[in-house]
């Protein structure tokens, strides 16, 4: 991992915009960054990527670091399960939330494994179809 101080000027910049936006100085940017600053070009499109879609539209927040947690227990990411329950808990999970959330992951890995292990085919009624809004039957 590279800490600020002997970081790259290009991640030296990228480490001063993660700090401004998460209201700290840049030598107390995470960890995952530190190891992203190997390779600055990388970690400059993994923020702009990550401050893309992580910024509240249509979902909200808690939705997206929720969302993001799912993924990354699903993943196994012990790392992205720390830093993202963290932040969905800052933006307001609480933990019949949390509970809830894992309740959903783990059906969903168990079908999922199911329908994958069986090779169900797909109901005549979803094949072909994109999950567009209003499409899917009730």
């Amino acid at each position: 991992m590279i800490e600020y101080a002997e970081a790259s000027p290009e991640a030296r910049a990228v480490f001063e915009e993660i700090a401004a936006v998460r209201g700290i100085k840049p030598a107390e940017v995470n960890n995952f960054w530190k190891a992203m600053a190997r390779h600055p070009a990388q970690m400059r499109r993994i923020w702009q990527n990550m401050r893309a879609v992580m910024t509240p539209g249509a979902l909200d927040a808690r939705t997206k670091e929720m969302i993001y947690l799912a993924v990354s227990v699903t993943n196994n990411c012990e790392y992205c399960i720390a830093s993202h329950g963290a932040q969905a808990r800052k933006a307001g999970m609480t933990e019949e939330m949390f509970g809830e959330l894992m309740a959903v992951v783990g059906l969903a890995n168990e079908t999922n494994r199911l329908a994958n292990g069986y090779r169900v085919p797909v109901d005549a009624a979803f094949a072909g179809r994109r999950p567009e809004f209003g499409s899917l039957p009730a």
